[in-house]
C-alpha cells in the first residue's frame, strides 16, 4: 500500500516543459526514484520517443525503454511508473489508457494540457479500477 508519493518539483517541470515541447502530440517517459516501505520518491524522469507522433495516443520504443531501465538500474534507482500528457483532455485515464496499463504494480502519471494550467496527476490502474494518488511536491 502506498502512504506517500513525492515528486521533485524539478523533474515536474521537466515534463511540463517535455509535454509543450512536443504539443501537440502526447509526450511520454519513464518515472524513477526509491521506495521505503509505503514512501515512494519520484527522483528522475526519462522521457522518451513517442512513436505514434499522434495527439490521442502514444506508443514506447522497445529498445529505448530497454536501455532506460538500465540506465535506471545504473543510478541506482528503481522504475516507478510511466508517465504520458494528455494535450486536449484532462488529467485522468482515457479509455485507452486503462485497456492499456499492463502493470498494476506501477505508478502511471498524467499531464493534461488542456487548460492555461498544466494539470498533473498520479494513477493506479489494476483490474478493479482507477485509484487517483495523492502526491506532494518536494524542491531539493
Amino acid at each position: 500500500m502506498i502512504n506517500m508519493i513525492y515528486i521533485e518539483d524539478l523533474e515536474l517541470q521537466r515534463i511540463i516543459a517535455q509535454a509543450k515541447h512536443e504539443f501537440p502530440n502526447e509526450c511520454c517517459g519513464f518515472l524513477s526514484g526509491t521506495k521505503s516501505g509505503d514512501t515512494i520518491n519520484i527522483e528522475k524522469i526519462y522521457p522518451l520517443t513517442n512513436l505514434d507522433k499522434s495527439s490521442e495516443h502514444f506508443s514506447m520504443d522497445p529498445k529505448e525503454q530497454f536501455n532506460t531501465i538500465k540506465i535506471i538500474r545504473g543510478e541506482e534507482m528503481i522504475f516507478i511508473g510511466n508517465y504520458h500528457s494528455h494535450p486536449y483532455t484532462p488529467s485522468r485515464p482515457s479509455e485507452e489508457d486503462i485497456r492499456l496499463a499492463y502493470d498494476p504494480n506501477i505508478i502511471y502519471g498524467i499531464l493534461s494540457l488542456e487548460k492555461e494550467e498544466p494539470v498533473f496527476n498520479l494513477f493506479k490502474i489494476t483490474k478493479d479500477g482507477v485509484l487517483k494518488l495523492e502526491y506532494q511536491i518536494i524542491n531539493k
